[in-house]
């Protein structure tokens, strides 16, 4: 009997390290599966991540070093160009200075003169712009304080840089000007559309400061070199979508009108936006103490 329960009890350690090796091997096996499975998917992933990647770091290199293609709008924008405003007589003004254009523009000025502007309307570079606006230099009729006091409550309501603000209000008066629009109002209307950030684009494809619908006006950015890009451009924006709310307030004959008719409110409702807009333009005012229409 000693023997038999010696022998019983060696089959069953023989039987307990077989099933534990069996199970060992069952979870290696899973684990080499897992292995082999994640193995597969990196193998078909990773090369469109290095692309993606790839990518990326083109797109960094375009932003961070321009090439002469790209320098007119991204240098324009952060005043990296070295071009200033000057009038198609070249005479030198207060804010406007003298000089010839780059080739790209000057292209871009023989068209723009029979569409959007008049023969004597100043050519503007935004670098210009932002460079006279960090020397505290401001546009003319109206005072040092005035405009002083219009930047500052952009720049503090809207956190962009207090040069940037300067520069863009000083654009915007000359631009509206051309128009003989109130130039607080196409502030306003930058304000509601995109709080001043030059880049922001809506869901359905409106770019820029005043949130131009570039597929439907593609035909206005054609004065510009680089097309429907150039709503990217903080003086190209402000240009055309300051001609579209003029054109807008002179169909429907009121600024009301023009307004419901620039925010695309065909029916009796423009659900707002007027009355956004011309609050914006009360605070504004209130701020610059700049009379409204002035």
């Amino acid at each position: 009997m000693a023997v038999i329960s010696s022998d019983s009890m060696a089959g069953r350690s023989i039987l307990g390290l077989a099933r534990q090796l069996s199970e060992f091997v069952y979870v290696c096996a899973i684990y080499l599966g897992i292995a082999v499975l994640i193995t597969v998917v990196l193998g078909a992933t990773v090369p469109s991540l290095r692309e993606q990647a790839r990518q990326v770091h083109e797109a960094l290199l375009v932003a961070l070093r321009p090439d002469q293609r790209l320098n007119q709008i991204w240098f324009a924008s952060y005043g990296a160009d070295g071009y200033g405003w000057a009038t198609s007589s070249g005479k030198a003004a207060d804010l406007l200075d003298g000089g010839e254009l780059p080739p790209e523009d000057a292209k871009a000025e023989s068209h723009a003169e029979s569409a959007t502007r008049s023969s004597t309307a100043p050519q503007l570079s935004f670098s210009k712009a932002l460079k006279l606006s960090v020397q505290g230099r401001h546009v003319e009729g109206i005072t040092a304080a005035q405009a002083e006091a219009l930047r500052s409550y952009l720049a503090r309501k809207f956190k962009i840089a207090h040069s940037v603000a300067g520069a863009l209000v000083n654009t915007v008066f000359v631009v509206a000007r051309e128009k003989a629009l109130d130039p607080q109002l196409v502030l306003a209307v930058i304000a509601i559309e995109s709080r001043y950030n030059p880049y922001a684009e809506s869901h359905v494809g409106a770019q820029g400061l005043m949130q131009v619908m570039t597929k439907v006006h593609k035909d206005k950015f054609e004065v510009f070199s680089d097309g429907p890009i150039a709503a990217l451009n903080p003086i190209a924006n402000i240009r055309v979508g300051t001609q579209i709310l003029y054109d807008c307030i002179k169909r429907r004959k009121s600024i009301e009108g023009g307004l419901a008719c620039y925010v695309g409110a065909t029916g009796p409702s423009d659900g707002g936006y007027g009355a956004k807009v011309k609050a914006e333009w009360r605070r504004i005012a209130l701020a610059s103490g700049i009379p409204v229409g002035r």
